[in-house]
């Protein structure tokens, strides 16, 4: 269950405990931003396994690292330009491999990897179309320059601010905003044949 009320610990506190040798502490950041950096990662390696590695490998960064986070900046983007370097460095790779199904767990010693990106009781009508747009939209993003699949996976995924994507990406505000609206732009011209204007798969065919 998500994080609420007053008692939820603060990032910083958190890093400070799991510093100490709380890996409790780190857990629970670990919870708290895994989903967020596997999407990012995702719209970046544009492969589930992929992705599930970076989340894996940044943390295990993180945590190898956690004493060099001056607490200059938020957490959450000291640990998403982790992810970001961890995405970039396996694209170059450009190892090939065909995409594994989220519904499919894969095999992990200490459960860091998010096993599925939505676990919702749907009906076999909605699992199908929720399916077919999270298809469309990997498509879309899959077509999109990897300066412009960042600053989406940041911006709009990753939901950091325009400051905390500018300090990720080491681009100045005014570059990330120009770069975000060219990146929607064609986003949006990629979804528009497949989803049709009613947003929805196959509307308006």
């Amino acid at each position: 269950m998500p994080e609420t009320g007053p008692a939820v610990e603060d990032d910083l506190g958190l890093v400070r405990r799991a510093c100490s040798g709380d890996r409790e502490a780190f857990y629970t950041l670990v919870s708290r931003y895994e989903r967020g950096l596997f999407r990012s990662a995702l719209a970046i390696t544009r492969n589930p396994a992929d992705a599930e590695e970076v989340v894996q490998e940044t943390f295990l960064r993180a945590y190898e690292h956690l004493d060099q986070f001056r607490a200059e900046s938020k957490f959450q983007t000291w640990l998403t330009q982790i992810a970001l370097n961890t995405a970039r460095m396996k694209l170059r790779k450009a190892h090939t491999g065909l995409w594994e199904s989220l519904d499919e767990p894969r095999a992990t010693e200490d459960g860091l990897v998010p096993r599925d990106v939505a676990e919702w009781r749907e009906n076999p009508e909605q699992r199908l179309g929720r399916e077919e747009t999270e298809r469309i939209l990997h498509h879309a993003l899959e077509g999109l320059p990897p300066g412009y699949r960042e600053v989406i996976a940041l911006r709009d995924i990753q939901m950091l601010s325009t400051q905390e994507t500018a300090d990720v990406l080491g681009l100045s505000v005014a570059n990330v905003k120009t770069r975000l609206l060219r990146a929607r732009l064609q986003l949006r011209d990629r979804l528009a044949a497949p989803l049709g204007r009613g947003g929805t798969p196959g509307a308006g065919m």
